[in-house]
């Protein structure tokens, strides 16, 4: 009898305890009905911290980056160059100093290894639909021709815009229209930590993705002063996302699709991907583009000073209250800032509201404005905080902007070819073509092709620049095929028998 009441008195426990943890859980669950609601599940599901300290090697992330490829894959381009022979004046071949950091867009050696015409690949970025396309300068320095290929493997000869060596940036443009285009991000506003994706054309491999986050911002890896460009500017973001040879000129996307910087550079020691990418900010990007477009040169503006980080050994040096900042180490006499009255031992806090806490900061925010910009700085002095407004200047000293006159004739024994405006196309009813702007005697006028005639195609193939035409004329020999359209005449077909290349004597 004992045993069944401690047995009766064990079940009734028992059975009293689970009512009690039902009622609790009925009872929390009237109070906030909301914690139950599935919806909430798929909210924990969909939020990369929940599934940061949840996940397992089990677990599928909620999140997805095929949005962002759909996004930016159109835009990027793949860009194939040739230039000329790999000898020099005395024949012999040029030795390349191992590890050259530019190597990352050819692959170590390549075009020092190869006599003759030298081919090499990067990648392009689309910023309009009429056909813009930003690149880096090494990408396409010293090209005769420049292959561009669309992501749908439409294939164009690119005219170069123009190039600034102190940025590595290069503009590019091809004859077309209604072309998908990334919209510009902001790279003021990029975080380190944040996820970002590199798409480009590496190791030949065409439309590539890869995913990373920001590993730093406002890098100064000396890549572009080392090859001798005093006003070069480097405030690099710094990204773990996988690029190789082949990724520079190619884009740096956030998760929204925005473009937020131009892949440029790796750090690796084998040439290959094993270390960080480096991208150019987008708004240093964007003065640049807008300088080529509006003034056909980069409007260089300079502050005038020699600058210093500030260090704690400097901060302790110079009696400094904190780390913030770049110091004056000097002032430049005549300079922007010297008339503005910065004094050497200044800290520059801040340039129109913006901080600068590294010398690669304040060089890109000087280097978004142009001579003749008037500015605002907020210095410390002596521990006290002064604002001075002032005016830009020059590497020369001067607050007036160049001008160089853009032109786009190219001349070829004897024929003068100019690019054709969207409105000439869009009357003739063509994509393509370049005008010829003068003739004289040569192989063109004995084949009877008269001024003002529109080539569409050599050899079948189509030109869309008068320079990517005069390339194609120069890679040919013997008897080539011209198409175009005349005018008032519609369309005619001319064979014209290019002269033999004279032999060259050597001096």
């Amino acid at each position: 009898m004992e045993k069944f009441f401690q047995k009766h008195k064990l079940i009734t426990l028992l059975l009293t305890g689970i009512a009690g943890g039902a009622m609790s859980l009925f009872g929390f669950y009237l109070a906030a009905p909301d914690k139950f609601n599935s919806s909430d599940i798929e909210k924990m599901q969909n939020s990369s911290a929940q599934l940061a300290r949840y996940a397992s090697l089990n677990t599928i992330p909620a999140f997805d980056f095929t949005g962002v490829s759909e996004i930016a894959n159109p835009a990027v381009v793949h860009i194939k160059t040739v230039t000329g022979s790999s000898s020099n004046g005395s024949g012999s071949r040029q030795q390349m100093p191992p590890m050259d950091p530019f190597e990352f867009f050819r692959g170590p050696g390549f075009e020092f290894q190869n006599p003759g015409p030298r081919m090499a690949s990067g990648s392009g970025v689309i910023i309009s639909d009429d056909g813009y396309i930003v690149t880096n300068n090494h990408v396409v320095e010293n090209a005769n021709k420049i292959e561009v290929t669309l992501n749908d493997k439409r294939t164009y000869i690119a005219e170069l815009v123009g190039s600034d060596k102190n940025t590595d940036l290069a503009l590019l443009r091809i004859g077309e229209s209604d072309l998908p285009f990334l919209k510009l991000g902001n790279s003021d506003d990029v975080k380190v930590g944040q996820w970002v994706v590199a798409v480009g054309n590496p190791l030949n491999l065409t439309s590539t993705v890869t995913l990373g986050i920001v590993s730093a911002v406002g890098r100064n890896i000396d890549l572009l002063r080392s090859k001798g460009n005093q006003y070069a500017i480097e405030n690099f973001i710094q990204t773990d996302a996988a690029i190789n040879p082949g990724n520079s000129g190619g884009a740096l996307v956030n998760v929204a699709g925005e473009l937020i910087g131009i892949n440029t550079a790796i750090a690796s020691e084998t040439g290959s991907y094993s270390g960080y990418g480096f991208a150019i900010p987008v708004n240093l990007m964007k003065k640049v583009v807008n300088d080529i477009m509006k003034y056909g040169t980069v409007q260089r503006a300079i502050l005038g000073v020699s600058i210093q980080e500030v260090t704690q050994e400097l901060s302790e040096q110079k009696g400094l209250d904190n780390l913030k900042g770049v110091y004056i180490a000097d002032v430049v006499s005549g300079g922007a800032a010297d008339k503005a009255g910065v004094k050497k031992d200044d800290v520059i806090l801040k340039i129109n509201g913006d901080e600068v806490n590294s010398s690669s900061k304040l060089q890109e925010k000087v280097g978004e404005y142009r001579p003749g910009d008037k500015i605002t700085l907020t210095i410390k002095r002596k521990g006290k905080i002064l604002e001075i407004p002032a005016t830009l200047l020059s590497k020369d000293g001067s607050s007036k902007l160049e001008t160089v006159a853009k032109t786009s004739v190219t001349e070829f024994q004897g024929v003068a070819l100019v690019n054709t405006s969207r409105e000439e196309r869009t009357k003739l009813g063509i994509k393509s073509g370049v005008k010829v702007e003068k003739i004289e005697s040569g192989a063109f006028k004995n084949a009877g092709i008269p001024k003002g005639f529109v080539i569409t195609h050599i050899n079948n193939e189509p030109v869309y620049s008068a320079q990517g035409a005069i390339s194609v004329l120069e890679s040919l020999k013997g008897s080539i095929v011209v198409e175009g359209i005349l005018p008032g005449s519609g369309e005619k077909i001319y064979a014209v028998k290019l002269p033999k290349e004279e032999s060259k004597s050597e001096e």
